[in-house]
């Protein structure tokens, strides 16, 4: 078996080497400051708040594909539309797929329920990015099962703790779990994306599984930190990993 690991670039931007094959996800490669703190949020300021810890040109170097759970500007913004090479596969929610054709020059692969590529199997599942009309207006979010092998990779996207992000542990059984966390939030509303609970939750539902937690200290809006999170689980005796702006983690 080929080996696997995750880099957390910034923020929910990640590279993951399943089945030797190199996917770049939820591409965010603005230079610090570069787009308006978020609408109607807490803490406002120009974001991102940090740089890449890569030249952005180096982010998309050499990948063999990019996929994007869903089309806001911290998954997906303007310099990546810029960087990524014609020819790219993007795999994409169905719901993105007319928005994607008109923005670049690649090869669009809008992902059903599952479907094989280049021998990894790439299943997208739900989530609910926030509750009730908050919710609704900020959806539809997608994350995506990447498998190869016995490995079995779930990147939960934008999604707070919920039916659909249950129903992925149970059907899939993740091997490697990657989470959304940073609580964000608007001034009014329950958070958007995990809390330090929903991430709690998460890891006692797969004991099994490596658990890691990005999509903090980036955008104005996320305000749980790394420290917060790291004290939260610990008050738990829960491992998960948190790491740094361009960490590599090898998975086993």
């Amino acid at each position: 078996m080929s080996a696997a690991s995750i880099t957390l670039v910034r923020h929910a931007t990640l590279i993951i080497e399943i089945g030797g094959r190199r996917l770049l996800l939820d591409p965010m490669l603005d230079t610090p400051g570069a787009r308006p703190p978020i609408d109607n949020s807490p803490r406002p300021r120009a974001n991102p708040l940090v740089p890449l810890p890569m030249p952005a040109p180096r982010v998309v170097r050499g990948i063999d594909a990019a996929a994007i759970t869903h089309l806001h500007a911290d998954h997906f913004d303007g310099t990546a539309r810029e960087l990524l090479p014609p020819g790219t596969t993007v795999l994409c929610q169905p719901e993105d797929a007319p928005r994607l054709v008109n923005l670049g020059d690649w090869e669009l692969i809008p992902v059903g329920a599952e479907l094989e590529w280049e021998d990894v199997r790439v299943i997208r599942t739900g989530g609910v990015h926030g509750f009730g009309e908050l919710g609704e207006n900020l959806g539809p979010v997608s994350g995506f099962v990447f498998v190869s092998g016995r490995r079995r990779i779930y990147v939960a996207g934008d999604t707070v703790w919920c039916p659909p992000v249950a129903e992925a542990l149970e059907r899939y059984q993740p091997t490697a779990i990657v989470l959304n966390a940073g609580a964000a939030r608007f001034l009014e509303g329950d958070t958007i994306t995990m809390d330090a609970g929903d991430v709690a939750t998460v890891a006692r539902a797969a004991p099994d599984a490596f658990v890691m937690a990005v999509h903090m200290e980036a955008i104005n809006h996320c305000l749980l930190t790394r420290e917060e999170l790291r004290e939260a689980l610990w008050q738990e005796n829960l491992t998960v990993a948190i790491p740094a702006d361009g960490e590599t983690i090898a998975l086993a």
